[in-house]
């Protein structure tokens, strides 16, 4: 995976020259009849986590976005993004590499559409200011060299932030493929909706990014849980954690969290199925959803994964080092 996560670094780091928050304010920055779509549609492709993007969306609620667009941002940004894309095809393949942003857009639009319809009100309100949500970006402190802004972003900021999860849900993924005889999920968890529900119950509360999550649900379906299931939990895990569900609760009103996890968890299983059908539907084998791509020669799949581990690694100490000078 790593020639791909360094060429989403790249393209983080790009799509950070055009998606900065002024721009995003300016289209989903007040409440309006196609704020939800956009907020939906814009979340897509930023690479924010379920952490670094509850700053930017309550921003938004700053700037006189309605409930719904916030809570479309919310769900929709995480589930998804440049980096994770790119991940998710050189493990996983095209199916989920076309469902996960899919599955992302349309779980947005929808929760914004709840809340809009039923909890409509004043209630709740931000309590993090607009500087706090500007530092998920390059742009924070405006450097007059806009393009070395948005490569350290790309770069430095983007492994700092996802390393430590990055690396955690590897060893995950490697522990779960040499400790577990084969097939031993897939024989415990069943099919239909029962490993979707573990999956789902599992999944909400963590904290996990859409990139670290491809390479537990690729172990996961390597060991006989569904298509659907991995999907699940591809879904439900960067979408929510216990984090971001009680500043929903503290900023929007117990209604809107309530809407909130109702729609990842609702959507995760449509989607589910929706992914189970469509293997089932082309005769694919589960197991033949993570790809091994051949066609990378071996010394560039080497050498990323040397130089991505070596950005992680100076991100990590270059964060230790500014705490210990502190």
């Amino acid at each position: 995976m790593a020639p791909y996560l360094l060429f989403g670094f790249l393209a983080a780091a790009v799509s950070v020259l055009f998606l900065k928050p002024d721009f995003i304010e300016r289209h989903m920055g007040a409440a309006g009849k196609f704020s939800g779509f956009k907020a939906a549609l814009f979340g897509v492709p930023l690479p924010l986590c379920s952490c670094s993007v509850i700053p930017v969306a309550v921003s938004l609620r700053e700037h006189g976005a309605g409930r719904g667009a916030t809570i479309a941002f919310l769900i929709s940004t995480p589930q998804t993004g440049i980096d994770s894309i790119l991940v998710t095809y050189s493990l996983l393949g095209p199916v989920f590499t076309i469902m996960r942003p899919l599955a992302a857009f349309i779980s947005g639009l929808a929760g914004g559409w709840l809340v809009d319809r039923f909890s409509p009100g004043k209630e709740g309100g931000a309590d993090v200011s607009h500087a706090a949500a500007r530092e998920c970006f390059c742009c924070a402190e405006k450097p007059v060299n806009r393009i070395a802004a948005a490569m350290r972003y790309g770069f430095i900021a983007m492994p700092r932030n996802i390393g430590n999860a990055l690396l955690t849900g590897l060893i995950i993924s490697a522990l779960i493929s040499v400790l577990l005889p084969p097939n031993f999920l897939g024989h415990v968890m069943g099919s239909g909706l029962k490993p979707m529900l573990i999956m789902m119950v599992v999944a909400i509360p963590l904290y996990v990014c859409a990139a670290a999550s491809v390479p537990v649900a690729a172990a996961l379906i390597l060991q006989g849980v569904t298509p659907g299931a991995a999907f699940v939990f591809l879904m439900a895990g960067p979408a929510t954690n216990a984090a971001t569900i009680a500043t929903v609760w503290k900023t929007l009103g117990k209604k809107t969290a309530l809407l909130y996890l109702l729609t990842v968890a609702v959507f995760s299983i449509i989607f589910g199925f929706a992914i189970d059908g469509l293997f089932a539907a082309v005769n694919i084998s589960a197991s033949s959803a993570p790809m091994n791509h051949a066609g990378l020669p071996l010394f560039v799949k080497n050498l990323s994964a040397v130089v991505l581990f070596v950005l992680i690694a100076a991100a990590r100490l270059g964060s230790l080092w500014k705490k210990h000078e502190t």
